[in-house]
C-alpha cells in the first residue's frame, strides 16, 4: 500500500478548475518531484496535501489514514517554502527548536534534537546567528532543519530553491537529496525547473492544466514522453510534421521510415516527430541509419557543449555536440548532413 495517496483529487476556485482528477501514489521514503509551468496547479496540489486547502472532490490518505478534511496542524507535515519564512527575532537555534517547543517537548530533548538537526545541515557553528546574518542558502537550510525537527510524516517543499543563485541552488538541492535519503522521509518537491526535478527525484509528475500528463522516472520522462506537452516542456525538442505513409511507415522531412515503435495512427493522419538535439550528429556513427540535409546557421560555444542551429527546409533544427577540444565545425552557410537513428524518434500526436 502506498504511503501517500491522492485519488481523483480536484480543486475549484470560483468558476475555475485549478486541479482535475489528479491521481498520485507515493511509496514510503520516495522522493517525488511535481514539475510544471506557472499556473498548472502544482502548488495547489501541495497545499491540499499539507491541509492548507481542502479538495473540492477526491480523497487524500497518508499512511492509510484519510486526511482529506483533517486540519493542517494534525497531519504532522514538514513544509519548506520559497521565501524561507524564518522568524526574524529568533536565532538559528530557536528557529529550529520552534516546532518542538510548540509540541511541548522536554527542554533537554529539544536541545538534543536541535543539535542533531544543525549537524545534519552543517550549520552548528552559526547557531546563535539571526536570519539577517545568513545567506539565502543558509536560511533555506535552517528552514529545512526546522521542518524536519518534529519528525514529520511527510516533507513538502514548494519551490525552495527558486530565490537562490545558480551555484547555491545546485549545492542545496544535492543537500536536500542527501538529507532525504539519510532520513528516508517521504517527500514531495514542487518546482518549475526541469533540471531540479530530473536530477534529484525518484519519480517526476509532469503537470499540465491541472492534470498529471505523465508520472514516471526521470529517465522515462525525458526519453519516452507520454504527450507532446511533456516532450516539449522537459528538455529541448526538434519537431517535424509527419504522417503515416502506410501502416508501419512514417513520412517526414522527405524520408519514409519504418517505425520501430508500435503506432495506432491512421494512414495520412497528421502527427509530429521529435528529435532531441543530442541525438543528432554531423559525423557518421554506427547506429545512424537516417539523415537530412541542411545549411549551417550558427554555432554557440557553451563550454562542455557546442550548440548548432541548422536550416532544414526552412525549419531551424538544434544540435548539441560535446566539445572534445579538437575537430572542425562547419562554417556558417555550409551544407551539412544531420545524421540520426530511427530509434531516437519520438512520435507524438499533433
Amino acid at each position: 500500500m502506498s504511503y501517500l495517496t491522492l485519488e481523483k483529487v480536484g480543486k475549484i476556485f470560483g468558476s475555475s478548475s485549478v486541479v482535475s482528477d489528479f491521481d498520485l501514489a507515493v511509496e514510503r521514503g520516495e522522493f517525488v518531484s511535481v514539475l510544471g509551468p506557472s499556473g498548472c496547479g502544482k502548488t495547489t496540489v501541495l497545499r491540499m496535501v499539507a491541509g492548507f486547502e481542502r479538495p473540492s472532490f477526491g480523497s487524500i490518505r497518508i499512511g492509510g489514514e484519510d486526511v482529506t478534511v483533517q486540519p493542517a496542524n494534525r497531519r504532522r507535515i514538514g513544509m519548506v517554502f520559497q521565501a524561507y519564512a524564518l522568524f526574524p527575532n529568533m536565532n538559528v537555534r530557536d528557529n529550529v527548536a520552534f516546532g518542538l517547543k510548540v509540541a511541548g517537548m522536554d527542554r533537554r530533548a529539544i536541545a538534543g534534537r536541535v543539535e542533531e538537526m544543525l549537524s545534519l545541515i552543517s550549520l552548528g557553528h552559526l547557531a546563535e546567528r539571526y536570519p539577517y546574518q545568513l545567506s539565502g542558502g543558509q536560511q533555506q537550510r535552517v528552514a529545512l532543519a526546522r521542518a524536519l525537527a518534529p519528525r514529520p510524516k511527510l516533507l513538502l517543499l514548494d519551490e525552495p530553491l527558486s530565490a537562490l543563485d545558480a551555484k547555491i541552488r545546485v549545492s542545496l538541492r544535492e543537500d536536500i537529496r542527501r538529507i532525504q535519503r539519510e532520513l528516508a522521509i517521504t517527500t514531495l518537491f514542487v518546482t518549475h525547473d526541469q533540471e531540479e526535478a530530473l536530477s534529484i527525484a525518484d519519480r517526476v509528475v509532469v503537470m499540465h492544466r491541472g492534470r498529471a500528463d505523465q508520472i514516471a522516472s526521470p529517465l522515462e520522462i525525458y526519453n519516452r514522453p507520454a504527450t507532446r506537452f511533456v516532450a516539449e516542456f522537459v528538455g529541448t525538442l526538434n519537431l517535424f510534421d509527419a504522417e503515416m505513409a502506410q501502416p508501419g511507415v512514417l513520412r517526414f522531412a522527405g524520408l519514409n521510415v519504418e517505425t520501430p515503435m508500435a503506432l495506432t495512427c491512421r494512414a495520412d493522419e497528421k502527427i509530429v516527430v521529435g528529435l532531441r538535439p543530442e541525438t543528432l550528429s554531423l559525423e557518421r556513427r554506427t547506429e545512424d541509419d537516417l539523415s537530412v540535409t541542411g545549411t549551417m546557421l550558427s554555432t554557440s560555444f557553451l563550454g562542455a557543449v557546442i550548440r548548432a542551429q541548422i536550416d532544414v527546409d526552412g525549419r531551424v533544427i538544434r544540435l548539441d555536440m560535446l566539445n572534445r577540444g579538437a575537430g572542425r565545425l562547419p562554417p556558417i552557410g555550409e551544407t551539412v548532413e544531420l545524421r540520426f537513428s530511427k530509434h531516437d524518434l519520438l512520435v507524438l500526436s499533433n
